[in-house]
């Protein structure tokens, strides 16, 4: 017989669960299965529960009166759920302050150069959109997650964006370390164009440490998110645990994508240390080099890499133990939302009040090149004189040298900028256009109507010498017309 008798009072026809009466035939004949330790009765269509104070009625032909289905919300949400809505409200929050600086910091006041792209200043307020973005739709899921009699799609939901969550971090750390690294070479570039070569030692690193990241970035991300999450659901008994969801959760992908993380994050204090080092005045020895490590980076590094480091410490032993794990509705949400979570959102804030202190880069870079030019006036004896309010209306007034030479020499002609000005004269008749006359052959050269001759005579005279004699005659004629550089 399909269904199981586990309690109350059976008959020949039917029996008595959880206080309430049910036709066995029926439920045999539809192909229903009675489980204790969720008290639901189900089949491979549909579930309901059979609680005490639940009163549902099958009818003969299957239908069910009163029922309540396994998977409808059936609790009030608890702790995990309330932090969760907290959670949400507070990145929801943090992506305004994230676009309020992208639009700070992204906004440009100079002419862009190749080697310093816009782009590399606002890949990190991006990367903060993104982890708000998968931290908002995490915490809203925690509510069902309480509220579910049954797990489903809710816990998959948390899991899901919590593991995508990862990579994304590691992109707002690392964005942030490589930018001010290029930051302080566009710095030092800015004083000097030829301090900085592009085919040294320096820059071969630079130009290989954020293709190593994102290898362990992206290799984090393969391993944890295309997979079936199907299986993190399957918390309704302890034996469907065992059976699926902890080794699901705590699989070798999910183990070796944590560590992936971690050489990720190395990667992150290996650029730090690289930017110090070239760019900041340097010390000598160990020790000294440690401490000037330490004292020239900028205070927000020193926050928000131990942060991320908490992060990773806490995916990669929930890669291991069950009872840490993300997906595991009974663990301590303390594990979660203490270690997971709001180190995640204390990384945003620093980020967010550095943004709101710092200056646009562009506009530091005009005060340095004021500052630069008041000192060399100064050192020249050159005062200057003051420019009316007008001047400050000019365009281009602060660029390099370099940058003003090659704006003067397309003004000015070469290229395709001055294809481009030919054209536009003649399509507006600016260039005068001389039209021939009907009587000239435009491919043939001009023949000397009249020209000068020469006749040379030569005498010898008492002393032996040759002395030449020169007989220049001139006939008026008409000047020769020039059509093209092939008559010259």
């Amino acid at each position: 017989m399909h269904f199981s008798v586990v309690r109350g009072i059976a008959d020949v026809a039917g029996s008595i669960i959880n206080g309430n009466y049910y036709n066995i035939t029926t439920l045999n004949y539809y192909n229903y299965t009675f489980y204790e330790s969720n008290s639901t009765i189900s089949n491979a269509s549909a579930c309901y529960l059979v609680l005490p104070e639940l009163h549902p009625i099958v009818l003969s032909n299957g239908t069910w009166v009163n029922g309540t289905s396994c998977y409808n919300p059936y609790y009030g949400i608890g702790l995990r759920g309330s932090l969760g809505i907290l959670i949400a409200c507070l990145f929801a929050a943090s992506i305004t302050l994230t676009l309020a600086n992208l639009g700070k910091h992204g906004r440009l006041f100079l002419r862009q150069e190749k080697r310093f792209r816009a782009i590399g200043r606002r890949w990190q307020w991006y990367w903060m959109c993104f982890v708000a973005a998968c931290a908002i739709v995490g915490g809203a899921s925690a509510v069902d997650v309480d509220r579910d009699y049954l797990q489903g799609l809710a816990i998959i939901l948390q899991s899901f964006f919590f593991y995508l969550m990862i990579p994304g971090l590691l992109g707002v750390v690392w964005e942030g370390v490589r930018h001010w690294g290029s930051w302080q070479e566009r710095q030092a570039y800015d004083q000097d164009p030829f301090s900085l070569p592009q085919n040294d030692k320096r820059s071969r690193k630079e130009f290989f440490m954020p293709l190593i990241f994102y290898l362990f970035a992206w290799l984090n991300f393969f391993l944890n998110i295309p997979r079936n999450w199907g299986g993190f659901d399957a918390q309704s008994s302890a034996e469907e645990i065992d059976a699926t969801a902890r080794p699901l959760a705590t699989d070798v992908r999910f183990k070796i994508g944590a560590i992936s993380a971690l050489a990720a994050w190395c990667i992150i204090c290996w650029a730090l240390q690289h930017a110090v080092h070239y760019y900041k005045p340097r010390n000598r020895g160990p020790l000294n080099s440690s401490v000037g490590l330490i004292r020239q980076t900028p205070t927000r590094f020193l926050l928000i890499i131990p942060l991320l480091l908490i992060v990773i410490g806490y995916t990669l032993s929930a890669s291991f133990l069950w009872g840490l794990n993300p997906g595991n509705i009974d663990a301590n949400v303390g594990w979660l939302y203490g270690l997971g979570y709001s180190p995640t959102f204390l990384i945003l804030i620093i980020n967010e009040i550095d943004g709101f202190v710092r200056r646009n880069e562009d506009r530091e870079l005009i005060d340095q090149r004021i500052a630069r030019g008041l000192t060399i006036d100064a050192e020249i004896g050159f005062t200057g004189v003051r420019k009316p309010w007008w001047w400050q209306k000019a365009e281009d007034r602060f660029l390099t040298p370099e940058q003003r030479l090659k704006a003067l020499t397309t003004e000015m002609g070469g290229g395709p900028a001055t294809s481009r000005n030919i054209q536009r004269n003649i399509e507006l008749g600016i260039l005068p256009i001389r039209r021939p006359e009907e009587d000239e052959e435009p491919f043939r050269d001009q023949e000397a109507i009249s020209g000068t001759a020469f006749s040379i005579g030569d005498s010898d005279s008492d002393s032996g010498q040759s002395v030449s004699q020169r007989t220049i005659s001139t006939t008026a004629s008409r000047p020769q017309q020039v059509k093209s550089m092939l008559d010259v």
